[in-house]
């Protein structure tokens, strides 16, 4: 993950698969066990430097060209490693659109985690908000991608909404126990407007502060009536 790290929350075997991150040796001292012999070995600390650096240069390449185009080679020289590297991680393209866009959702996951520590809820939700809409502004080729190979109801698109609502319902709990928006506010209709925010930027590029401006006037109707 780029700048937030991982959350304990969301990492027992990762979001819909296995992290390399997240990966621990079972069992204990006396032996092995049959749990340690089949679990994942923590990677090396270059290795790990690696996977994080490919995931980074992914996420960047893919914003610029599209999940589709992106090429890998190109993902491989931003990381600063042969592609070589990059199979030894990431066997197939299809591998490294779901980590990157895992890692992702782990992110949001781990923004929330530190947001609920604020001492400001109202401004803890809007910032987390206004965060989803740039995460939702740059995923847009990585879904459409994922969906095309995986569905809508796949384990790994599912499990990672599940974790978005989750951390939406959570922030927006706390505002409300503060005073800071109003009672009848709900998670599901807030992921649904920021989603209605980047369709409409999307489709007007040449205004970019449309999204914040949006953002704005849902946070405005989120505050307390009366």
């Amino acid at each position: 993950m780029s700048t937030t790290g991982v959350p304990a929350t969301v990492t027992a075997g990762g979001i819909g698969g296995s992290s390399p991150r997240a990966s621990t040796v079972a069992g204990g001292s006396g032996g092995s066990s049959p749990q340690a012999d089949t679990a994942p070995r923590p990677m090396r600390a270059d290795a790990q430097r690696n996977y994080q650096r490919l995931l980074d240069a992914a996420v960047a390449v893919f914003a610029e060209r599209g999940a589709d185009d992106a090429s890998l080679e190109e993902i491989a020289r931003r990381a600063g490693v042969g592609i070589g590297t990059l199979y030894r991680h990431f066997p197939t393209r299809q591998a490294l659109l779901e980590a990157v866009y895992r890692d992702q959702v782990e992110g949001m996951r781990a923004k929330a985690d530190e947001l609920l520590r604020s001492d400001s809820p109202g401004s803890a939700l809007a910032e987390w908000l206004r965060a989803l809409a740039a995460f939702s502004s740059t995923k847009k080729s990585l879904t459409s991608a994922l969906l095309e190979t995986l569905g809508k109801d796949s384990e790994l698109l599912s499990a990672c909404s599940a974790v978005i609502w989750g951390a939406a319902d959570e922030l927006l709990a706390r505002a409300k126990e503060a005073g800071a928006v109003r009672p009848d506010a709900d998670g599901r209709d807030l992921i649904r407007l920021v989603h209605a925010v980047n369709i409409a930027a999307q489709h007007t590029p040449t205004d970019p502060g449309q999204r914040d401006r949006l953002i704005g006037i849902i946070l405005d109707g989120l505050k307390p009536q009366g």
